[in-house]
């Protein structure tokens, strides 16, 4: 380990708490990522709980129509995955060096950036939200309510941008049991809102938004208001100029955010066009039915995968930490519980996937019974999954902790916008609507065996 890896611990450590620098039990490992995976949980809160009051409250066509809209929404928000992740590895890198100082600059940059490039995001995606619907296939009464909910979403887009970057720097900055706080702040308020605003006092898709948008605003500005004050976690926002000093070298530090975390960002344009082509395809061999299905499966999936995602998150600053420490004993240790922690949970996660399939069918669509037959007949298909996807989640993540975001955006690229994309158009021309279904179970058992020949690959160099 480096000189400065070793004063960064000496100076980290405190009795009784968890450090970035410390070796890690599975009990200790754990007990550090519960909070980010509390935390990735809570933020699934905002599309389950919406997806719920739309469909029981306002209808199935509001409910499709979230649905149908929700890829893009989810596409303008991943400059936001990127840069909070790549920047992320670059501040865990700097603080394991032992230069505080420069990681609260690095971190102040990145702040910045999002908050300018959200804002940007948010006045186009506004302006144009009626083309790019359009674009989706939405039209008649879905087309209003798609534009509707699209509009109001926006409006949040910095702030919610913010909170997903925050959700990772949290952990950085040993502070990841409040960064649990102002998600679940942010969660429950959301459902609060949600309850009362479509309800009680009958708003329909229009209240959805507004409380969904509001508890985005919530979140992101609250962590803000952390960050900027004068706190005891390792991580504090200081001033423009002092960001964008030219000894920063802020825009070579933006650019390997970029390509450190465009991993992050393909994984979420993929998916959401993944979605975009599920779409497509169950219009064809069903029709409205099918992305009500379609939506229920993914409403559930956010919290299943949340826990993956979470995982990942909580232990990625950990992994950056010892990379720039240069320990590599404690990258492999890391890597051996994590592929133990993983292949447990995604048996655990099968077996009640698989037990929920009816309540959860039920809870969303029971007032239809052939869309009720329906959902629960994919549940079943989709849930297979749950025992794959974490492992390349986790290694793509891995590999972005670890600097080398090219290795990383590989892993997600071909498992999102090659394997997924593949499976879902070509599987349906033999086996039709259940080549829908099954195209998920196809790509992740691809993409799991090009993760570990990439695993496998990166251990001469980095050492794990």
């Amino acid at each position: 380990m480096t000189r400065a890896g070793v004063i960064a611990m000496s100076c980290l450590k405190k009795s009784g708490e968890i450090r970035l620098s410390d070796h890690f039990t599975y009990g200790r490992l754990l007990r550090f990522v519960l909070p980010s995976v509390c935390m990735m949980l809570f933020t699934s809160v905002y599309s389950v709980v919406d997806g719920f009051f739309v469909s029981n409250y306002v209808g199935k066509t509001p409910f499709a129509a979230v649905n149908l809209v929700m890829p893009l929404l989810t596409i303008f928000c991943s400059a936001g995955f990127m840069m909070g992740a790549g920047g992320n590895a670059i501040v865990g890198k700097t603080l394991g060096e032992g230069q505080r100082a420069l990681a609260n600059r690095y971190f102040s940059l990145f702040l910045y950036v999002i908050c300018g490039v959200g804002t940007l995001l948010a006045v186009l995606g506004i302006v144009f939200a009626r083309p790019l619907v359009l674009l989706l296939g939405a039209e008649g009464e879905m087309l209003g309510y798609c534009v509707r909910y699209a509009r109001i979403i926006l409006c949040a887009l910095p702030m919610f941008m913010l909170q997903n970057m925050f959700q990772v720097f949290f952990i950085t900055a040993e502070k990841p049991r409040l960064g649990l706080f102002v998600t679940v702040f942010s969660g429950v308020l959301n459902i609060v809102l949600d309850a009362l605003l479509v309800a009680v006092f009958p708003l329909g898709l229009t209240g959805a938004a507004i409380a969904t948008a509001l508890a985005q605003m919530a979140g992101g500005t609250v962590a803000l208001v952390y960050f900027a004050r004068p706190n005891t976690g390792l991580l504090q926002i200081c001033g423009i100029r002092e960001a964008f000093a030219r000894e920063n070298r802020p825009g070579r530090m933006l650019a390997a955010a970029c390509i450190n975390g465009s991993s992050e960002m393909v994984s979420n344009i993929a998916m959401s066009v993944v979605s975009i082509v599920y779409n497509f395809q169950l219009m064809s061999y069903i029709g409205e039915d099918g992305i009500a299905a379609y939506g229920v499966i993914m409403y559930v999936g956010f919290l299943f995968v949340a826990i993956y995602i979470g995982y990942a998150m909580g232990v990625s600053p950990v992994v950056s930490f010892h990379f720039g420490a240069e320990n590599r004993a404690e990258l492999r240790n890391l890597r051996k519980l994590s592929m133990a922690v993983l292949a447990v949970t995604g048996v655990g996660m099968l077996v009640l996937s698989q037990s929920l399939a009816v309540p959860l069918s039920a809870l969303y669509v029971g007032y239809d019974a052939s869309l009720y037959s329906l959902t629960v007949h994919a549940f079943r298909i989709f849930n297979l999954s749950y025992l794959l996807c974490g492992f390349s989640i986790f290694i793509s993540a891995f590999f972005t902790a670890l600097n080398d975001g090219v290795t990383s955006a590989v892993i997600s690229l071909l498992r999102t916008f090659v394997f997924q994309i593949a499976s879902v158009l070509l599987l349906p021309l033999f086996c039709g609507i259940e080549g829908v279904w099954w195209s998920v179970i196809v790509s992740e058992g691809a993409s799991v065996l090009l993760s570990f020949f990439c695993l496998l690959r990166g251990r001469r160099r980095f050492g794990y």
